[in-house]
């Protein structure tokens, strides 16, 4: 399942950046399109982003007098929720497919301590708080749309897929490059070298929109499915679990990514999508 899952997320990367011209033209894509917010991750600015990112869509309507404006925002995401949960993050996540193929780099790994790991993974439901819904709500920007603070404070796909092909394309805007810049560059390189040792450090620990979809992982459309009956307590599918799950009991933690490691594991046929 592994070569399909990377196949599906090349595929899902490709599908969402099509506005090929823009890194010809050095532009936005601003068409029909970009009304629709994708189901992950995808940086609005990005020259290639042909439809909206979901985190940046909900913060510039957070705080609109347009509530069917907000309310069609707040639904999509909902619907992606109840359908896929985190799959996908585990299938459809273009920066969540950079940082499981840095994570394949053939180097020592690290396994972050039990009681650390799980105070940091509360953190990405901080991030959605603060970032994504409290200061968007109540603070605009110049105009009047939701203050975007985390696009613009910490979103490391941002600076990824937007920030540096901007600035590589647009000579005068090099010059306008001040500590914001640098600071999202330094999350980015910090992210990338733990993904080097960590597997998806950001998805685990930050991820506003992984955060949102965990709410929805024991009651969505896809999920794993456990046969308790045919389970023979090998504890193989725990082994293989990157995001570190406790399987086969949570087999709808929040946390699960529906990667599929623990089904291709399972010999005994227990787990199955």
């Amino acid at each position: 399942m592994g070569r399909k899952r990377i196949f599906v997320q090349v595929a899902s990367s490709l599908l969402s950046n099509l506005h090929l011209s823009g890194l010809f033209e050095r532009t936005i894509y601003k068409g029909g399109v970009k009304n629709v917010c994708l189901p992950a991750l995808n940086c609005h600015s990005c020259p290639l982003a042909s439809a909206a990112c979901p985190v940046g869509a909900f913060q510039s309507v957070a705080n609109s007098h347009s509530f069917k404006l907000s309310f069609f925002v707040t639904g999509l995401l909902s619907l992606f929720g109840l359908l896929l949960g985190r799959f996908v993050c585990g299938w459809l996540c273009p920066f969540g497919l950079v940082q499981g193929l840095l994570h394949k780099i053939p180097l020592p790994k690290l396994v972050v301590n039990r009681t650390a790991d799980r105070l940091l993974r509360f953190l990405k439901y901080a991030v959605l708080a603060v970032f994504v819904i409290i200061i968007p709500v109540f603070v605009a920007d110049e105009f009047g749309l939701g203050y975007p603070a985390f696009c613009k404070y910490i979103c490391p796909a941002g600076t990824l897929e937007a920030g540096i092909p901007l600035l590589l394309m647009n000579k005068a805007l090099r010059a306008t490059v001040g500590f914001l810049f640098r600071w999202k560059l330094f999350i980015l390189l910090v992210t990338i070298l733990l993904s080097l040792f960590i597997y998806r450090p950001f998805c685990k620990y930050i991820c506003p929109l992984g955060a949102f979809y965990s709410f929805f992982n024991r009651i969505s459309l896809v999920r794993i499915r456990f046969k308790k009956e045919k389970c023979v307590s090998c504890g193989k599918c725990a082994k293989v679990c990157p995001m570190q799950v406790r399987l086969p009991e949570k087999i709808s933690s929040a946390e699960c990514i529906r990667c599929g490691k623990c089904v291709d594991a399972c010999a005994a046929k227990a787990l199955s999508f």
